[in-house]
């Protein structure tokens, strides 16, 4: 398992990010945002970052463009996801990224056109030599692992995987292990954050603080022989600081499993 972390849920900033993956004894980055808010993979400063990734030695193992966030209806939105997907398919090959993360379109979306889009994507991932890792997110069509695994089921894609979140699943009322059974050997990548419901909602926080059991989730991932991504996200502040904290838990977690 590669531990591995989202950089802009602590700085957009690459050299602070980069900075940060070898204090926190992290080996790899996931990257969305890079420089300005408004700057998502892959329009971003390529040439810098192609430096800096070189110079620091890191690599990255996922990018997160912001593909499929409305619904399956709005017809133009995904087909012009998809028509663009050559050229994110193209940043990853000169970043040397072999991931592209997705979502599984917003709630209210009808399975059978959501697998139907994901298997196009698929077949130019696979022609590309990438593959595309599918999230769960409380609050989208594939809230849970078990939606999700519904509709991996439905694409039947070798390209197309699951890029498990257990507290997004939790969020949305699952029990993570049961999600986590539910998805069986298709998971690419693991986001790792924790958090508790409160009367307020869902709150994040500290990396082991929360509900989610991720000794449990360490050791059934490793019993399926899981070599993928362990993605960390930091929501607690004050980030930077919390960050180690939650890298040293995280690695921690890991390795007791």
């Amino acid at each position: 398992m590669t531990p591995a972390w989202l950089t802009d849920t602590v700085t957009p900033n690459l050299d602070r990010a980069l900075q940060y993956t070898h204090l926190w004894g992290l080996e790899a980055v996931v990257l969305r945002t890079v420089g300005g808010a408004q700057d998502v993979v892959p329009f971003v400063n390529e040439e810098k970052l192609r430096r800096r990734l070189w110079e620091q030695e890191v690599p990255v193992v996922a990018v997160m463009p912001g593909l499929f966030q409305g619904t399956t209806g709005d017809r133009l939105t995904w087909m012009n996801e998809v028509a663009a997907f050559p050229e994110i398919a193209r940043f990853c090959q000169r970043i040397d990224c072999s991931c592209v993360v997705v979502s599984g379109f917003a709630a209210g979306s009808a399975q059978e056109e959501a697998a139907n889009v994901l298997r196009q994507l698929g077949d130019r991932a696979a022609r590309a030599k990438v593959r595309i890792a599918v999230q769960n997110e409380a609050g989208m069509a594939t809230a849970t692992g078990a939606a999700l695994a519904d509709l991996l089921a439905a694409v039947d894609h070798e390209a197309v995987r699951a890029a498990w979140h257990p507290a997004e699943a939790l969020a949305a009322g699952e029990d993570p292990a049961a999600g986590l059974a539910a998805l069986g050997e298709d998971v690419a990548l693991v986001f790792c954050a924790d958090g508790s419901p409160t009367p307020s909602g869902w709150q994040y926080g500290p990396f082991g603080a929360g509900q989610v059991d991720w000794e449990a989730q360490f050791r059934a991932l490793k019993a399926r022989g899981f070599a993928g991504t362990l993605c960390l996200e930091v929501h607690a502040e004050p980030r930077p600081r919390q960050g180690l904290r939650d890298a040293t838990a995280m690695i921690r977690a890991a390795r007791v499993a």
